[in-house]
């Protein structure tokens, strides 16, 4: 009888086996989990309908809006907050506006601006009080980086502004309205802020425009983010959407859904609507400018389009009349994301961010149940992750040391200018005591984190597990904090758990795969660097504003675990990794090593010691 052949060999290593140790299948049918939220953001979708037009027709005229424009800019067109132009171009606002019998008031101010010192600035008021308190407040920047006659940015909606307030010197409206001209508009909104932290009418606003940079021939466009994760109202965005159609026969653009998850989690804004957003006020600014200000030769009055100037002008009387007009409308913000007109609340799309981290965990959990059953000891991996932690903790504590010390430019905590030194002129002393200060600390964790010896696969397998765990509970921490920045956390989450499923894959597709983790933080250097036009300076951006302490520091805290995080799994995937070693395969101590050693031991025993020993000690 002939012999049985032996089974071929299997060519592709069983499920959850140490080759293949994440559950393929677990993870894919948790994915159905998702279903239901889902389902719960599509019923959330809402159609916020536009308040009625005005009774009022607007009759503001282009050419004599780009009159005013012209007059202001051949007044002064250096009008950088501080400088005798800026003092000019404030009493020529007074001038135009004193004779229409406005309640006028100077509200002087002091900001200090990173690389530029103190500035005085001082904003300005024209008040048209209403039969209520609640308060209107139409405002535009007055000030311009000093570069160019800033005829567009923003000339032109000052000059709208003082129309405006012609126009209103007439009538008794039903809310109090306040046109407010700002100052340091170009430095981040610094009279905006300003008004919102000290004048009288702050707790009584109900609603903002933003008039700013209104007669470029571009297409209108709205910006309604703010300095923290909210939108402004949709009733809002809505009418402003629907005065502007009339007046230039289509709708604005708007930001697309990519840009508004950004904005959402990664909240930034250099327009003046930011702070009332953040502070629940609904604001919108209208422009026809892009994101980024435009070149200094070319913000003349020449390059104005009196068409335009008058259309988004007319929007913005329309818009105001709508507001004064409505018996009530929605108060607050909140947080949305519009796709055309319609929105789907945020709560939603939270809930569908939050179950898509349900996959990740049931496979992250599920493999530390492997690890526990083949009593894989996870304790050498965790100490792996720690060094690696306390390295960038190290970075992290040195970079908000030296801004405490001043080495850093420091400043209000408002955006600095995109057009500025900000993102260039860093203090090359600072740059190269914290290279020195990371190396110094690369090396003393590298020290124990070398192989010095072939690595097991369940190692590697205990290395691959913590790092995930412990991204799980830095995705928890984003949650509490800021759901909306899952969307920089999940591409890392999902693309990395199935690093430890390809040990015997080639090199180059671990290293993509690595790569492709980085999608989300690239995500935010991406904004900054083609949306804001800042290009490699991004990141340098990125750490102004942080240094500025716009950034809050608890991106900070969040960012450091990921960062281990990623290191760890990326040292797995070139094959780097090392298990912390035990006593016996630890190299000696170097000098920082024994001193610190030496200091610490000795403190421990004068604390032992009884008190005659203490006095033996010198104690």
């Amino acid at each position: 009888m002939a012999a049985v052949p032996p089974p071929p060999a299997r060519h592709r290593p069983r499920p959850g086996s140490l080759e293949r140790p994440v559950n393929a299948k677990l993870y894919r049918g948790t994915w159905l989990l998702v279903g239901l939220p889902l389902l719960v953001a599509a019923f959330s979708v809402a159609r916020p309908a536009p308040l009625p037009p005005p009774e009022q027709l607007s009759a503001l005229d282009g050419p004599a809006l780009k009159a005013v424009t012209s007059d202001l800019v051949q007044f002064r067109s250096n009008r950088y907050p501080g400088t005798a132009g800026a003092i000019d171009a404030a009493n020529w606002f007074r001038d135009q506006l004193r004779p229409y019998g406005l309640q006028l008031r100077t509200e002087r101010f002091s900001a200090v601006v990173a690389r530029i010192g103190r500035l005085q600035l001082q904003n300005l008021l024209a008040v048209a009080p209403g039969r209520s308190p609640q308060t209107i407040v139409v405002m535009a920047h007055r000030d311009n980086d000093g570069t160019g006659p800033g005829a567009n940015d923003n000339a032109s909606g000052t000059a709208a502004l003082v129309e405006l307030a012609r126009a209103y010197s007439v009538l008794t409206p039903a809310h109090t309205i306040v046109f407010l001209s700002t100052d340091g508009g170009a430095f981040g909104g610094l009279g905006a802020a300003e008004f919102l932290a000290h004048a009288p009418e702050r707790h009584n606003v109900v609603a903002v425009i933003n008039l700013d940079a209104i007669g470029g021939p571009g297409r209108p466009r709205l910006q309604i983010g703010g300095d923290t994760a909210r939108t402004t109202s949709g009733t809002l965005l809505e009418t402003t959407a629907a005065r502007i159609a009339k007046q230039a026969g289509r709708g604005p653009s708007r930001p697309s859904v990519l840009r508004q998850l950004i904005d959402l989690g990664f909240p930034f804004s250099p327009w003046e609507q930011a702070p009332f957003v953040s502070r629940g006020i609904p604001a919108v600014t209208l422009t026809t400018a892009g994101d980024r200000p435009p070149p200094t030769g070319e913000d003349t009055v020449g390059r104005l389009s009196a068409v335009r100037l008058g259309q988004v002008a007319r929007a913005a009387q329309d818009l105001l009349g709508t507001l004064d007009q409505g018996t009530e409308f929605v108060q607050g913000t909140s947080s949305y994301v519009f796709v055309g007109s319609r929105l789907i609340r945020g709560w939603a799309i939270e809930l569908v961010l939050i179950s898509m981290l349900l996959p990740f965990f049931a496979a992250a959990i599920d493999l530390f149940a492997r690890c526990r059953r083949r009593r894989i000891a996870l304790a050498p991996a965790l100490r792996s992750y720690r060094s690696r932690l306390a390295f960038w903790a190290w970075v992290a504590v040195m970079f908000e040391l030296f801004g405490l010390l001043g080495i850093w430019p420091g400043g209000t905590s408002r955006p600095p200018e995109l057009t500025g030194s900000a993102a260039r002129d860093w203090p090359a002393f600072g740059i190269l005591m914290l290279g020195v200060l990371t190396l110094a600390g690369w090396l003393v964790a590298r020290d124990r984190l070398l192989p010095r010896r072939p690595v097991s696969t369940e190692e590697e397998l205990a290395g691959s597990t913590v790092a995930l765990l412990c991204l799980a509970a830095l995705a928890l921490l984003v949650v509490a904090t800021n759901p909306f920045a899952l969307v920089f956390v999940l591409p890392s989450l999902h693309l990395w758990l199935w690093l430890p499923n390809m040990r015997a894959s080639r090199p180059w597709t671990r290293a993509a795969l690595i790569t492709a983790g980085f999608a989300g933080p690239a995500l935010v250097l991406g904004s900054f660097a083609f949306r804001y036009g800042l290009g490699w300076d991004a990141p340098w951006y990125v750490l102004e504003l942080r240094a500025l302490g716009y950034v809050p520091f608890v991106v900070v805290v969040l960012v450091i675990p990921w960062l281990a995080g990623a290191r760890q799994l990326a040292a797995l995937a070139a094959g780097r990794y090392a298990p912390y070693p035990e006593v016996g395969e630890r190299p000696p101590l170097g000098p920082a090593r024994r001193l610190v050693r030496r200091l610490v031991l000795g403190s421990r025993a004068r604390r032992r010691a009884p008190q005659p020993a203490r006095r033996a000690f010198g104690g």
